[in-house]
């Protein structure tokens, strides 16, 4: 018999965590990029309606208000006209400090290289008396977005086909639970 031994492989060494050293340059801040499309938006809409208020402009975002007469007649041109075909939601604010509600429509199209592109249409209205005429013969799918604001702002949209709850309760008899003067029962 020979004592020689198989040979042994040596013990696993640890991994180390010393990251390479990557030199790095200061970058500068991405360039703001200029909201070409915006801006030719903006002026079809105000081409057409004058009185229409460009709010803001950004690389892909444009938001416009007017006035609860013309809304509807302005959702037909950005429809028809700009190729904004279809409602992605409605939102209500509360100014409560203006005495007044807006009501935005945020309208997507399906164009081609429309597609990542978004028009803010929006209405202002007094608190005390906030009703507007309703957009679904405009977009058919603002039936439910427009019954939720009025849930939760207490719009009402004069022509909507169905004003009743979604959220809350049938019986509901307080302030409609978005507008900044409504108290939780709970806080």
């Amino acid at each position: 018999m020979s004592n020689v031994q198989a040979p042994t492989s040596p013990p696993p060494s640890k991994p180390t965590s010393v990251a390479p050293q990557v030199a790095t340059t200061p970058q500068a801040p991405p360039a703001k990029l200029e909201p070409v499309r915006a801006k030719a938006f903006a002026a079809q809409i105000t081409s057409a309606f004058p009185d229409v208020k460009v709010d803001w402009m950004k690389e892909r975002r444009l938001k416009v208000s007017t006035t609860p007469a013309r809304i509807e007649e302005v959702g037909i041109f950005v429809r028809g006209t700009l190729g904004f075909d279809h409602i992605s939601t409605v939102s209500g604010v509360d100014w409560i400090a203006r005495n007044e509600l807006e009501v935005v429509y945020f309208l997507g199209s399906s164009t081609p290289g429309q597609e990542d592109f978004i028009v803010a249409l929006s209405e202002h209205v007094a608190r005390d008396n906030p009703v507007v005429p309703t957009m679904v013969d405009v977009w058919k799918g603002v039936e439910y977005h427009e019954r939720e604001t009025h849930e939760m702002f207490g719009i009402n949209f004069q022509g909507h086909p169905n004003q009743s709850h979604l959220f809350l309760p049938e019986d509901w008899n307080d302030l409609p639970p978005l507008r900044k003067d409504y108290v939780s029962p709970g806080r």
